[in-house]
């Protein structure tokens, strides 16, 4: 028998809070461990080549398509931050209209981004550290994957944030899933069967192009298909001028904390490798190994933002703060676990990676101190997240400016005057401490205001 298709008005209301986080939360989380996989294939299976120079091509092409992930969540969160506040004060029209503006400029915000990048290819791989034995295999990669691929990777990511926000989380999830699916049985297909030896990139490039298309395609067919809370008209009229200023209130800042991560990530590049390539593949392998508790984290974060917002909206400031309870737990809990794992096998984690001796070594030490930081940059995310629930994009953007552009990015220069090369790795847990006490001392004068007559909306 088919499974019942739960409404937004049972999810975000009606059940229980540990009910309402498990069905919004473990789709989400585990879209993204797929996610992550599927990242992570295309490391995995390059690096069975054992060329470290491939591997740092193709690593340090991450902060680049880190941007292509942030344009597509301004419009994915601002609107996915919008439509459960629609949904609560029965404002569906308004809402489908919210939708359509977010996929329209998604679209075209999505075709601007690849053509920037095509024009402008050189001067960005050569920002971010490519040289002579890595250029080549980097720019395969771009070309297939972001210039070509950046489309439906923005637009399918606007889609899974408005289908959460729509309580079709399960939905959201299974498109995404499709996507690192395919990638990982489609990478070894296409570099080692259907091409030719010396194209393992141009391989693994084409099979994440074409994993994403279909989870685009995928998520495209649900949203024509699945249209029960609101029915979206692709070609609806601009919403009203507030919500057109809230989609852009709460995705900016989004956004400009999601650049701000991949400068952060481009800077971190470009000192790793005035070391050498050896430490720019080991400190790449280190940033897509330390992923787990980053991206399940997120996941968590993601599932909480529609939930938060549709009670905010109602002004239930008693579940809200059950919300924040029951996802800060679960957070906590996965970030422990991570450390532990970290700490007791960080050889056999980069040896999954490649087996190159010197990187591995290299690589084993980064991953024992950035580990250190999953806890704390859980806190981060869970605050940024929680200010986009509650629509309030201003205090996301300082923290956003505070956490990178203060912190993290002059840490990467002052740290290794003292540490050496082991400062880059140390400056993520530093920065991090500092904005938790920042941030959550801010949340905690917040939150007392609820209780006034003049509560914050």
């Amino acid at each position: 028998m088919a499974q019942k298709q739960l409404t937004s008005e049972e999810i975000f209301r009606t059940m229980t809070v540990p009910q309402a986080v498990r069905t919004m939360a473990v789709p989400a989380v585990m879209s993204q461990i797929i996610v992550l996989i599927y990242n992570l294939a295309d490391t995995f299976f390059i690096g069975r080549t054992n060329n470290p120079y491939m591997v740092a091509g193709v690593s340090l092409i991450l902060p680049l398509f880190n941007v292509c992930l942030a344009i597509g969540s301004m419009f994915g969160t601002g609107g996915g931050a919008l439509l459960p506040k629609l949904l609560a004060t029965e404002q569906r029209e308004e809402g489908a209209r919210v939708a359509a503006y977010c996929l329209r400029l998604g679209l075209l915000t999505a075709v601007g981004f690849s053509v920037l990048t095509m024009l402008f290819m050189r001067p960005l791989l050569t920002l971010l550290g490519a040289g002579p034995n890595t250029y080549a295999y980097s720019r395969t990669y771009v070309l297939t994957v972001l210039v070509i691929g950046g489309i439906p990777t923005i637009v399918s990511n606007v889609f899974s944030n408005l289908l959460r926000s729509l309580s079709l989380a399960r939905e959201a999830g299974i498109g995404v899933a499709l996507g690192g699916i395919l990638n990982i049985f489609l990478d070894p297909l296409f570099m080692f069967v259907l091409l030719p030896p010396g194209n393992e990139v141009l391989g693994v490039g084409i099979a994440t192009l074409l994993s994403n298309l279909i989870s685009c395609l995928y998520c495209l067919l649900i949203f024509c298909r699945r249209q029960k809370e609101i029915a979206v008209n692709f070609l609806a009229p601009a919403p009203e001028k507030e919500n057109r200023k809230s989609v852009f209130t709460v995705g900016i800042p989004g956004t400009v904390g999601a650049l701000l991560f991949d400068v952060d990530y481009m800077v971190l590049d470009k000192l790793a490798s005035g070391y050498g390539d050896i430490a720019l593949a080991a400190i790449g392998i280190v940033l897509k190994a330390e992923r787990l508790p980053q991206q399940v984290g997120i996941g968590l974060c993601q599932s909480m933002v529609p939930l938060i917002a549709y009670s905010w909206a109602l002004k239930d400031y008693r579940r809200v703060k059950e919300i924040m309870v029951c996802i800060l737990k679960a957070g906590l809990v996965v970030a422990a676990v991570s450390i532990t794992l970290y700490e007791l096998f960080p050889a056999q984690i980069i040896r999954f990676f490649i087996a190159e001796p010197e990187t591995l070594a290299i690589g084993t030490g980064f991953l024992r101190v950035r580990s250190l930081a999953a806890v704390i940059m859980f806190f981060c995310f869970f605050v940024v997240f929680l200010f986009q629930g509650f629509g309030n994009g201003r205090v996301s953007f300082w923290l956003a400016i505070l956490r990178w552009a203060v912190l993290n990015i002059p840490m990467l220069f002052i740290l290794p005057r003292f540490l050496g090369m082991y400062g880059l790795v140390w400056s993520q847990f530093v920065s991090d401490l500092l904005t938790v006490v920042i941030s959550y001392f801010y949340l905690w004068r917040y939150m007392k205001t609820w209780e006034q007559p003049s509560a914050p909306a």
